[in-house]
Protein backbone atom coordinates (compact mmCIF):
# COMPACT_ATOMS: atom_id res chain seq x y z
CA UNK A 1 0.00 0.00 0.00
CA UNK A 2 1.38 3.64 -1.16
CA UNK A 3 2.89 5.23 1.67
CA UNK A 4 2.54 2.37 4.08
CA UNK A 5 -1.31 3.50 5.00
CA UNK A 6 -2.82 1.44 7.71
CA UNK A 7 -6.13 0.26 8.38
CA UNK A 8 -7.90 2.17 11.07
CA UNK A 9 -8.31 -0.11 14.12
CA UNK A 10 -11.45 -1.29 14.97
CA UNK A 11 -12.95 -1.63 18.07
CA UNK A 12 -13.56 -5.12 19.37
CA UNK A 13 -14.96 -4.23 23.13
CA UNK A 14 -14.01 -1.19 24.97
CA UNK A 15 -11.60 1.23 23.68
CA UNK A 16 -8.90 0.73 20.59
CA UNK A 17 -5.59 2.09 20.61
CA UNK A 18 -2.85 2.87 17.36
CA UNK A 19 0.47 3.13 18.77
CA UNK A 20 2.30 6.44 18.15
CA UNK A 21 4.66 5.80 15.12
CA UNK A 22 4.06 2.43 14.55
CA UNK A 23 2.16 2.26 10.99
CA UNK A 24 0.21 -0.55 10.43
CA UNK A 25 0.31 -1.46 14.13
CA UNK A 26 -2.44 -1.73 17.28
CA UNK A 27 -2.78 -3.16 20.23
CA UNK A 28 -5.45 -5.04 21.64
CA UNK A 29 -8.70 -3.10 23.33
CA UNK A 30 -8.23 -3.26 27.04
CA UNK A 31 -10.93 -4.44 29.03
CA UNK A 32 -13.03 -3.09 31.84
CA UNK A 33 -10.55 -4.88 34.00
CA UNK A 34 -7.41 -3.29 32.54
CA UNK A 35 -8.02 0.10 33.81
CA UNK A 36 -5.17 2.20 32.88
CA UNK A 37 -4.72 6.15 32.34
CA UNK A 38 -2.78 7.74 29.78
CA UNK A 39 -1.52 11.69 29.89
CA UNK A 40 -1.40 13.38 26.40
CA UNK A 41 -1.21 17.50 26.32
CA UNK A 42 -4.56 17.42 24.55
CA UNK A 43 -7.47 15.03 24.33
CA UNK A 44 -9.60 16.02 21.34
CA UNK A 45 -13.22 14.43 21.39
CA UNK A 46 -14.39 14.11 17.85
CA UNK A 47 -13.10 12.41 14.59
CA UNK A 48 -15.19 14.51 12.41
CA UNK A 49 -13.83 17.15 10.09
CA UNK A 50 -13.44 19.41 13.14
CA UNK A 51 -12.33 17.21 15.31
CA UNK A 52 -9.96 15.76 12.88
CA UNK A 53 -8.27 19.08 11.65
CA UNK A 54 -8.00 20.34 15.01
CA UNK A 55 -5.68 17.17 16.29
CA UNK A 56 -3.89 17.51 13.15
CA UNK A 57 -2.49 21.03 13.71
CA UNK A 58 -2.20 20.69 17.53
CA UNK A 59 0.50 17.31 16.78
CA UNK A 60 1.82 19.43 14.29
CA UNK A 61 2.22 22.04 16.50
CA UNK A 62 4.36 19.56 18.76
CA UNK A 63 1.75 18.78 21.10
CA UNK A 64 1.21 15.29 22.29
CA UNK A 65 -2.79 14.56 21.47
CA UNK A 66 -4.92 11.64 21.37
CA UNK A 67 -8.30 11.93 19.35
CA UNK A 68 -11.08 10.13 20.59
CA UNK A 69 -14.28 8.92 18.55
CA UNK A 70 -17.40 6.59 19.83
CA UNK A 71 -18.10 5.29 16.37
CA UNK A 72 -15.42 6.25 13.90
CA UNK A 73 -13.99 8.87 12.04
CA UNK A 74 -16.60 10.30 9.35
CA UNK A 75 -18.84 7.64 10.64
CA UNK A 76 -22.42 7.18 8.61
CA UNK A 77 -23.69 8.43 11.99
CA UNK A 78 -21.94 11.62 11.85
CA UNK A 79 -22.51 15.27 10.04
CA UNK A 80 -18.69 14.34 8.39
CA UNK A 81 -19.83 11.06 7.21
CA UNK A 82 -21.87 11.62 3.79
CA UNK A 83 -20.45 10.45 0.27
CA UNK A 84 -19.42 14.82 -0.76
CA UNK A 85 -19.37 18.04 0.56
CA UNK A 86 -19.71 21.27 -1.44
CA UNK A 87 -16.30 23.84 -0.89
CA UNK A 88 -17.27 27.24 -2.49
CA UNK A 89 -15.92 31.02 -1.76
CA UNK A 90 -19.60 33.07 -1.68
CA UNK A 91 -20.93 33.67 1.50
CA UNK A 92 -22.92 36.92 0.68
CA UNK A 93 -21.43 39.70 3.14
CA UNK A 94 -19.80 37.17 5.49
CA UNK A 95 -15.65 37.97 4.81
CA UNK A 96 -14.78 35.95 7.20
CA UNK A 97 -15.76 32.76 5.88
CA UNK A 98 -14.92 33.65 2.13
CA UNK A 99 -11.90 33.73 3.52
CA UNK A 100 -11.74 30.61 5.90
CA UNK A 101 -13.10 28.97 2.21
CA UNK A 102 -10.10 30.36 0.62
CA UNK A 103 -7.60 29.17 3.26
CA UNK A 104 -8.99 26.08 3.56
CA UNK A 105 -8.85 25.14 -0.07
CA UNK A 106 -5.26 26.23 -0.67
CA UNK A 107 -5.01 23.66 2.53
CA UNK A 108 -7.11 20.45 1.37
CA UNK A 109 -5.65 20.94 -2.16
CA UNK A 110 -2.32 20.46 -0.75
CA UNK A 111 -2.68 17.96 1.90
CA UNK A 112 -4.39 16.10 -0.75
CA UNK A 113 -1.29 16.32 -2.66
CA UNK A 114 0.84 15.25 0.06
CA UNK A 115 -1.49 12.33 0.76
CA UNK A 116 -1.56 11.39 -3.13
CA UNK A 117 -5.12 11.06 -2.50
CA UNK A 118 -7.10 12.97 -5.22
CA UNK A 119 -10.69 13.86 -2.84
CA UNK A 120 -10.99 17.19 -4.26
CA UNK A 121 -13.29 17.60 -7.70
CA UNK A 122 -12.65 21.04 -9.15
CA UNK A 123 -16.25 21.02 -10.85
CA UNK A 124 -16.49 24.66 -10.62
CA UNK A 125 -19.63 26.07 -8.39
CA UNK A 126 -22.68 27.80 -10.12
CA UNK A 127 -25.43 29.69 -8.48
CA UNK A 128 -28.19 30.28 -10.04
CA UNK A 129 -29.72 33.71 -8.84
CA UNK A 130 -33.18 35.65 -8.80
CA UNK A 131 -33.35 39.53 -9.67
CA UNK A 132 -32.47 41.34 -6.87
CA UNK A 133 -31.32 38.36 -4.56
CA UNK A 134 -29.33 40.59 -1.56
CA UNK A 135 -27.49 37.52 -0.84
CA UNK A 136 -26.22 36.81 -4.04
CA UNK A 137 -25.31 40.36 -4.70
CA UNK A 138 -23.23 40.40 -1.69
CA UNK A 139 -21.71 37.18 -2.61
CA UNK A 140 -20.78 38.55 -5.89
CA UNK A 141 -19.41 42.18 -4.24
CA UNK A 142 -17.20 39.76 -1.44
CA UNK A 143 -15.66 37.49 -4.33
CA UNK A 144 -14.36 41.03 -6.49
CA UNK A 145 -13.23 42.13 -2.82
CA UNK A 146 -10.61 39.32 -2.28
CA UNK A 147 -10.10 38.51 -5.74
CA UNK A 148 -11.94 35.24 -6.48
CA UNK A 149 -11.70 33.99 -9.81
CA UNK A 150 -15.64 34.01 -10.57
CA UNK A 151 -17.63 34.86 -13.56
CA UNK A 152 -21.11 37.07 -13.37
CA UNK A 153 -22.98 35.38 -16.14
CA UNK A 154 -26.45 36.54 -17.93
CA UNK A 155 -29.12 34.02 -18.27
CA UNK A 156 -28.25 33.85 -22.02
CA UNK A 157 -24.85 32.73 -20.85
CA UNK A 158 -26.25 30.10 -18.70
CA UNK A 159 -28.42 28.74 -21.21
CA UNK A 160 -25.62 28.43 -23.62
CA UNK A 161 -23.34 26.81 -20.80
CA UNK A 162 -25.78 24.34 -19.31
CA UNK A 163 -28.97 23.33 -21.79
CA UNK A 164 -29.34 20.86 -19.80
CA UNK A 165 -30.97 22.54 -17.49
CA UNK A 166 -34.47 24.54 -17.06
CA UNK A 167 -33.64 27.76 -15.19
CA UNK A 168 -37.65 29.14 -15.14
CA UNK A 169 -37.19 32.32 -13.10
CA UNK A 170 -33.40 32.56 -12.89
CA UNK A 171 -32.54 35.46 -14.33
CA UNK A 172 -28.15 35.13 -13.93
CA UNK A 173 -25.68 33.02 -12.61
CA UNK A 174 -22.25 33.29 -9.97
CA UNK A 175 -19.53 31.11 -11.54
CA UNK A 176 -16.45 29.81 -9.05
CA UNK A 177 -14.53 28.54 -11.42
CA UNK A 178 -12.24 26.99 -8.74
CA UNK A 179 -14.73 25.90 -6.73
CA UNK A 180 -16.08 21.99 -6.44
CA UNK A 181 -16.78 19.02 -4.28
CA UNK A 182 -14.74 17.25 -1.28
CA UNK A 183 -15.34 13.49 -1.05
CA UNK A 184 -16.19 13.92 2.93
CA UNK A 185 -16.12 10.43 4.12
CA UNK A 186 -12.73 9.58 2.42
CA UNK A 187 -11.20 12.97 3.18
CA UNK A 188 -11.40 12.95 7.26
CA UNK A 189 -10.46 9.52 7.32
CA UNK A 190 -7.34 10.75 5.51
CA UNK A 191 -6.89 13.38 7.76
CA UNK A 192 -7.07 11.09 10.63
CA UNK A 193 -4.80 8.61 9.33
CA UNK A 194 -1.94 10.99 8.36
CA UNK A 195 -2.55 12.55 11.87
CA UNK A 196 -1.54 8.36 13.59
CA UNK A 197 0.97 8.31 10.90
CA UNK A 198 2.61 11.83 11.99
CA UNK A 199 2.90 10.52 15.61
CA UNK A 200 -0.74 11.15 17.02
CA UNK A 201 -2.89 8.63 18.48
CA UNK A 202 -6.53 7.65 17.80
CA UNK A 203 -9.04 5.91 20.30
CA UNK A 204 -12.36 4.65 19.27
CA UNK A 205 -14.51 4.91 22.29
CA UNK A 206 -17.55 6.86 24.02
CA UNK A 207 -16.77 9.26 26.46
CA UNK A 208 -18.04 9.55 29.75
CA UNK A 209 -19.98 13.20 30.39
CA UNK A 210 -17.76 15.49 32.23
CA UNK A 211 -18.24 16.78 36.01
CA UNK A 212 -17.58 19.20 38.03
CA UNK A 213 -15.43 22.95 37.57
CA UNK A 214 -12.65 24.09 37.70
CA UNK A 215 -10.11 22.62 35.31
CA UNK A 216 -10.79 19.13 33.94
CA UNK A 217 -8.52 16.63 34.87
CA UNK A 218 -9.65 13.35 32.94
CA UNK A 219 -11.91 12.15 30.94
CA UNK A 220 -12.73 8.13 31.59
CA UNK A 221 -13.64 6.18 27.77
CA UNK A 222 -16.39 3.05 27.69
CA UNK A 223 -13.50 0.74 28.17
CA UNK A 224 -12.79 1.73 31.43
CA UNK A 225 -9.99 4.16 30.69
CA UNK A 226 -8.90 7.20 31.81
CA UNK A 227 -7.37 9.86 29.45
CA UNK A 228 -5.72 12.98 31.33
CA UNK A 229 -4.68 15.87 29.82
CA UNK A 230 -3.82 19.76 30.24
CA UNK A 231 -6.41 20.47 27.35
CA UNK A 232 -9.28 19.31 26.12
CA UNK A 233 -11.66 19.93 22.95
CA UNK A 234 -14.82 18.62 22.51
CA UNK A 235 -15.37 18.83 18.58
CA UNK A 236 -18.53 16.26 18.55
CA UNK A 237 -20.87 17.85 16.64
CA UNK A 238 -24.27 16.90 17.11
CA UNK A 239 -23.38 14.82 20.46
CA UNK A 240 -22.62 18.15 21.89
CA UNK A 241 -26.00 18.98 23.18
CA UNK A 242 -26.04 15.40 25.00
CA UNK A 243 -22.39 15.86 26.34
CA UNK A 244 -23.23 19.82 27.99
CA UNK A 245 -27.35 19.24 27.77
CA UNK A 246 -27.64 22.33 30.49
CA UNK A 247 -25.18 24.47 28.70
CA UNK A 248 -26.02 23.81 24.52
CA UNK A 249 -29.49 22.14 24.25
CA UNK A 250 -31.04 24.65 22.12
CA UNK A 251 -27.54 26.27 21.38
CA UNK A 252 -27.16 23.52 19.05
CA UNK A 253 -29.87 22.04 17.11
CA UNK A 254 -29.29 18.65 15.82
CA UNK A 255 -31.67 18.17 12.79
CA UNK A 256 -32.75 15.86 10.14
CA UNK A 257 -31.29 16.12 6.55
CA UNK A 258 -32.33 13.76 3.70
CA UNK A 259 -29.97 12.94 0.83
CA UNK A 260 -30.79 11.88 -2.64
CA UNK A 261 -28.83 10.13 -5.14
CA UNK A 262 -30.39 9.42 -8.82
CA UNK A 263 -28.82 7.40 -11.60
CA UNK A 264 -28.60 9.30 -14.76
CA UNK A 265 -29.26 7.96 -17.90
CA UNK A 266 -27.35 5.55 -19.60
CA UNK A 267 -24.31 6.63 -21.84
CA UNK A 268 -25.66 10.37 -20.63
CA UNK A 269 -22.60 12.66 -20.40
CA UNK A 270 -24.81 15.85 -19.70
CA UNK A 271 -24.80 14.97 -15.35
CA UNK A 272 -21.48 14.32 -14.97
CA UNK A 273 -18.57 16.76 -15.14
CA UNK A 274 -17.26 18.31 -16.92
CA UNK A 275 -20.51 18.65 -18.44
CA UNK A 276 -22.19 19.68 -15.10
CA UNK A 277 -20.93 21.55 -11.90
CA UNK A 278 -21.94 21.51 -8.06
CA UNK A 279 -24.71 23.91 -8.68
CA UNK A 280 -26.86 26.00 -6.13
CA UNK A 281 -30.33 27.49 -6.23
CA UNK A 282 -30.82 29.93 -4.13
CA UNK A 283 -34.33 30.62 -3.81
CA UNK A 284 -35.20 26.99 -3.55
CA UNK A 285 -32.97 25.97 -1.28
CA UNK A 286 -31.92 23.11 -3.30
CA UNK A 287 -27.88 21.99 -4.34
CA UNK A 288 -26.20 19.01 -5.78
CA UNK A 289 -24.15 17.59 -7.42
CA UNK A 290 -22.84 16.14 -11.07
CA UNK A 291 -22.45 12.24 -10.82
CA UNK A 292 -19.05 11.92 -8.78
CA UNK A 293 -16.84 8.75 -9.45
CA UNK A 294 -20.39 7.12 -10.33
CA UNK A 295 -22.19 7.37 -7.98
CA UNK A 296 -25.08 9.28 -9.11
CA UNK A 297 -26.87 12.48 -9.73
CA UNK A 298 -26.92 14.25 -5.79
CA UNK A 299 -29.58 16.54 -4.50
CA UNK A 300 -30.93 17.71 -1.08
CA UNK A 301 -32.47 20.53 0.06
CA UNK A 302 -31.08 23.00 2.75
CA UNK A 303 -34.17 23.75 4.48
CA UNK A 304 -33.79 22.77 8.49
CA UNK A 305 -35.44 19.53 9.11
CA UNK A 306 -36.90 18.00 11.98
CA UNK A 307 -35.17 17.17 15.34
CA UNK A 308 -33.24 14.76 14.95
CA UNK A 309 -30.89 11.77 17.48
CA UNK A 310 -27.74 11.09 16.05
CA UNK A 311 -27.56 7.95 18.02
CA UNK A 312 -31.32 6.33 17.56
CA UNK A 313 -33.15 8.14 15.41
CA UNK A 314 -33.94 6.33 11.74
CA UNK A 315 -32.18 6.79 8.82
CA UNK A 316 -34.72 5.92 5.71
CA UNK A 317 -35.99 8.35 4.13
CA UNK A 318 -39.69 9.75 3.80
CA UNK A 319 -41.73 9.64 0.43
CA UNK A 320 -43.00 13.29 1.29
CA UNK A 321 -39.27 14.53 0.66
CA UNK A 322 -39.10 11.84 -2.38
CA UNK A 323 -41.43 13.50 -4.34
CA UNK A 324 -40.92 17.18 -3.32
CA UNK A 325 -37.19 16.48 -4.77
CA UNK A 326 -38.44 14.33 -7.73
CA UNK A 327 -40.75 17.86 -8.58
CA UNK A 328 -38.01 20.06 -8.45
CA UNK A 329 -35.63 17.68 -10.13
CA UNK A 330 -38.02 16.42 -13.20
CA UNK A 331 -38.61 20.79 -13.27
CA UNK A 332 -35.00 22.26 -13.08
CA UNK A 333 -33.00 19.00 -14.96
CA UNK A 334 -35.45 17.28 -17.45
CA UNK A 335 -33.47 14.85 -18.77
CA UNK A 336 -33.13 13.23 -15.54
CA UNK A 337 -37.48 13.27 -14.49
CA UNK A 338 -37.47 9.98 -14.42
CA UNK A 339 -34.08 8.87 -13.32
CA UNK A 340 -33.96 6.06 -10.83
CA UNK A 341 -33.08 6.10 -7.16
CA UNK A 342 -29.83 4.30 -6.55
CA UNK A 343 -28.96 5.28 -3.09
CA UNK A 344 -30.07 7.89 -0.30
CA UNK A 345 -29.08 9.30 3.14
CA UNK A 346 -29.93 11.19 6.17
CA UNK A 347 -27.61 12.37 8.05
CA UNK A 348 -28.04 16.04 10.36
CA UNK A 349 -27.40 19.19 10.23
CA UNK A 350 -25.75 20.51 13.82
CA UNK A 351 -26.21 24.35 12.96
CA UNK A 352 -26.71 27.12 15.95
CA UNK A 353 -29.07 29.56 16.38
CA UNK A 354 -27.96 31.80 13.93
CA UNK A 355 -25.46 29.47 11.52
CA UNK A 356 -22.25 30.73 13.11
CA UNK A 357 -19.67 28.33 14.90
CA UNK A 358 -19.55 28.01 18.37
CA UNK A 359 -15.60 28.03 19.24
CA UNK A 360 -15.50 29.29 22.74
CA UNK A 361 -13.98 27.94 26.28
CA UNK A 362 -16.51 25.90 28.31
CA UNK A 363 -17.69 28.76 31.51
CA UNK A 364 -17.24 26.22 33.97
CA UNK A 365 -13.91 24.48 32.66
CA UNK A 366 -11.21 26.79 31.37
CA UNK A 367 -9.15 24.49 30.25
CA UNK A 368 -11.99 22.57 27.80
CA UNK A 369 -13.11 24.47 24.21
CA UNK A 370 -16.06 23.61 22.54
CA UNK A 371 -15.95 23.60 18.79
CA UNK A 372 -19.15 22.44 16.74
CA UNK A 373 -22.40 24.19 15.13
CA UNK A 374 -20.60 23.67 11.69
CA UNK A 375 -23.18 21.28 9.95
CA UNK A 376 -25.13 22.80 6.87
CA UNK A 377 -21.75 24.83 5.53
CA UNK A 378 -19.27 23.99 7.82
CA UNK A 379 -17.09 20.78 6.27
CA UNK A 380 -14.87 22.80 3.94
CA UNK A 381 -13.86 25.09 6.83
CA UNK A 382 -12.48 22.02 8.48
CA UNK A 383 -8.70 22.84 7.37
CA UNK A 384 -8.84 26.21 8.63
CA UNK A 385 -11.54 25.62 11.58
CA UNK A 386 -8.30 23.23 12.96
CA UNK A 387 -5.59 25.91 12.47
CA UNK A 388 -7.62 28.43 14.46
CA UNK A 389 -8.23 26.59 17.23
CA UNK A 390 -4.53 25.25 17.29
CA UNK A 391 -3.45 28.72 17.73
CA UNK A 392 -5.63 29.26 20.60
CA UNK A 393 -4.80 26.78 22.51
CA UNK A 394 -1.05 26.46 22.17
CA UNK A 395 -0.51 30.62 21.45
CA UNK A 396 -3.77 32.24 23.21
CA UNK A 397 -5.28 35.54 22.11
CA UNK A 398 -9.09 36.72 22.02
CA UNK A 399 -11.69 34.66 20.70
CA UNK A 400 -13.71 36.16 17.42
CA UNK A 401 -16.88 37.82 19.14
CA UNK A 402 -19.23 35.90 16.38
CA UNK A 403 -17.85 32.07 17.38
CA UNK A 404 -18.75 33.25 20.86
CA UNK A 405 -20.97 31.02 23.22
CA UNK A 406 -22.77 34.30 24.10
CA UNK A 407 -23.76 34.61 20.77
CA UNK A 408 -25.72 31.67 20.53
CA UNK A 409 -29.19 31.76 21.49
CA UNK A 410 -32.21 29.40 21.86
CA UNK A 411 -34.52 30.97 19.12
CA UNK A 412 -33.70 30.09 15.46
CA UNK A 413 -32.20 33.24 13.59
CA UNK A 414 -30.33 31.68 10.82
CA UNK A 415 -27.82 34.44 9.22
CA UNK A 416 -25.03 32.53 8.09
CA UNK A 417 -25.68 29.93 4.77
Amino acid sequence: MKRGRREFVKSLAGAAVIAPGIVGASHQPEGPSMKTTRTYDIAVVGAGVFGAWSAYHLQKSGKSVVLLDAYGPANSRASSGGESRIIRMGYGPNELYTRWSMRSLELWKGFFIRVEKPLFHRTGVLWMMHEGDQYALDSLAMLQKLKVPHQNLTRAEVERAYPQIEFGSITWGLWESESGALMARRAVQAVVDEFVRSGGEYRLGAMAQPKGRKPLAALTTSGGETVSAGSFVFACGPWLPKVFPELLEGRIRPTRQEVFFFGIPPGDPRFSPPALPVWIDLGSEFYGFPDLENRGFKIALDRHGPEHDPDTASRVVTLEQLREVRQFLGQRFPGMKDAPVVETRVCQYENTSNGDFLIDRHPDFDNVWLVGGGSGHGFKHGPALGEYVARLITQGGATEPRFSLATKGKVAERTVF
